[in-house]
């Protein structure tokens, strides 16, 4: 069985579930610091596409889904090296019981469920990272429902089926683009609840850099785009025990509560 077959018959790493991470010393905390600031510098050249009025949106999308693959793939690689695939399988058919075959089965699924956004338009992003003093979660969603007015939302006009007349579609074309650079504004303001969450260590007291978070959702209904980023606090009592060994947890309080206010009508399907 391939891992399309896995995803349609049922996998289920992702329901509900996080990956905890450890921050055993300084260069951890420095990993995690320069990954987050790549994941800021995303939104950035994200915002920039948006802006650009001769980038169909259709590719900016494309370009956001291929980033978040190759992140995926890089943590893949990370946690289980080359053999990452097989490391995964074995995990899942009860040949390995230990967390880097874990790991490995959960960013497997991000990474294959994100190569099908690009047939599922329905379905809706959810992606929350917390940190800790001891470690970070990071929780990956997919769900269906509505976003809630909190989102920005941008239309592309080359995704639409409506018949206009030619005045009708300069009008939604100029409204589309007009829609496109609010987008990012939004996404240039917002961008830097990443970089405060996720403080550089080498520059930033300890007390300062124990807690962040923020949660970014993204969703399309047909040629109308949604999108929230914005931060999110942690719960400083959600973790009972150290953070001795990377690990799948529960999604915890924090995603709960951000699925409640950020949607309705939301129906978890991974």
């Amino acid at each position: 069985m391939d891992w399309r077959e896995r995803l349609s018959s049922g996998t289920d790493m992702l329901r509900r579930q996080a990956v905890r991470i450890p921050l055993p010393d300084v260069n951890a905390e420095r990993d995690l610091h320069e990954n987050m600031m790549r994941i800021a510098d995303a939104g950035e050249r994200k915002s920039r596409l948006l802006d650009d009025p001769d980038v169909p949106l259709t590719e900016v999308y494309e370009d956001e889904l291929d980033e978040m693959r190759q992140s995926f793939e890089y943590r893949l690689q990370q946690v289980a090296g080359e053999d990452y695939y097989d490391v995964a399988t074995a995990y899942l058919d009860g040949e390995r019981d230990d967390w880097i075959g874990a790991l490995a089965a959960y960013y497997l699924e991000c990474y294959y469920r994100l190569q099908e956004r690009y047939t599922v338009d329905e379905q809706i992003f959810f992606l929350v990272i917390l940190r800790y003093p001891d470690c970070f979660t990071v929780n990956l969603s997919f769900l269906t429902g509505d976003i809630s007015e909190d989102a920005v939302r941008y239309e592309s006009s080359t995704l639409a089926e409506a018949d206009l007349t030619d005045s009708d579609q300069g009008q939604y074309y100029a409204d589309s683009q007009y829609s496109q650079h609010k987008a990012a504004e939004y996404l240039r303001e917002n961008v830097d609840c990443i970089r405060e969450a996720f403080a550089d260590p080498d520059a930033t007291p300890i007390e300062e850099r124990q807690y962040g978070g923020f949660v970014h959702l993204t969703g399309r209904r047909g040629p109308t785009f949604a999108e929230v980023l914005d931060s999110l606090s942690p719960d400083p009592d959600r973790f009972d025990d150290e953070a001795s060994t990377p690990g799948i947890v529960p999604e915890g309080p924090e995603a709960e509560r951000a699925k409640r206010d950020l949607l309705t009508d939301s129906e978890v399907v991974l």
